[in-house]
């Protein structure tokens, strides 16, 4: 599914990736911890082509996306790949629905099924009742369901999780965490999910404990 190889990653003279590999199955939830500082952000957001390494490759399924440039490499992260972050990134003037079906409009694809399919995720993730609502009105776990909805709207192959429990308070980051598994055991996404949250990070298929820049073996 995702293979990476050698990636490094400098900020100015701070040595933040140091020749790191990483192999993520179809279908595997995969959790990365390691101490503040340890590069775990830098790395998913490489992997999930928000930034960009200095050497190395990252290769999902057979495209090579760091060789992907400008639009070609936007087109492809809004089709195989979905993200969920600790702050939610809402768009507070939009409905939940509205703010699901985004990435899917951006895609191209038709807005009416759009909707139909945003429904079908809030009965799955439990915020039926709320696509009419505009995030001010949502509790932080509905927020979070929100954005969990956004990021499978377009059916990615792979979901990049940066902290997603970090603002919740531990009953609804329990039902996230749980939620993580039913999605991938539904619709067989491989997830990668940063965490500082032991609970989180010990449910997954595999633990990945970054130092220092590597991935410890």
């Amino acid at each position: 599914m995702l293979e990476a190889k050698g990636i490094e990653k400098y900020y100015g003279d701070l040595h933040v990736l140091k020749g790191v590999d990483v192999m993520i199955k179809s279908g595997e939830v995969v959790s990365i911890v390691g101490a503040s500082g340890a590069g775990k952000s830098t790395l998913l957001h490489i992997l999930g082509t928000l930034d960009n390494a200095d050497k190395g490759e990252v290769k999902v399924g057979d495209t090579v996306i760091s060789k992907l440039k400008g639009d070609k490499l936007a087109a492809f992260r809004n089709r195989e790949i979905g993200f969920i972050f600790q702050f939610h990134n809402l768009l507070p003037e939009f409905t939940a629905e509205e703010n699901i079906i985004i990435p899917g409009l951006i895609a191209g694809g038709q807005e009416y099924q759009l909707k139909e399919k945003a429904k079908s995720l809030a009965n799955i993730l439990g915020v039926e009742g709320r696509l009419e609502h505009k995030p001010s009105e949502l509790s932080g776990g509905e927020q979070q369901r929100v954005a969990v909805a956004r990021a499978l709207i377009n059916d990615p192959k792979i979901i990049f999780a940066d902290e997603p429990s970090g603002n919740l308070d531990s009953k609804s980051a329990e039902d996230l965490h749980q939620l993580f598994f039913r999605l991938r055991d539904e619709f067989g996404q491989s997830f990668v999910i940063v965490t500082h949250n032991q609970e989180l990070a010990q449910m997954a298929d595999r633990m990945l404990t970054m130092q220092d820049g590597k991935i410890l073996q």
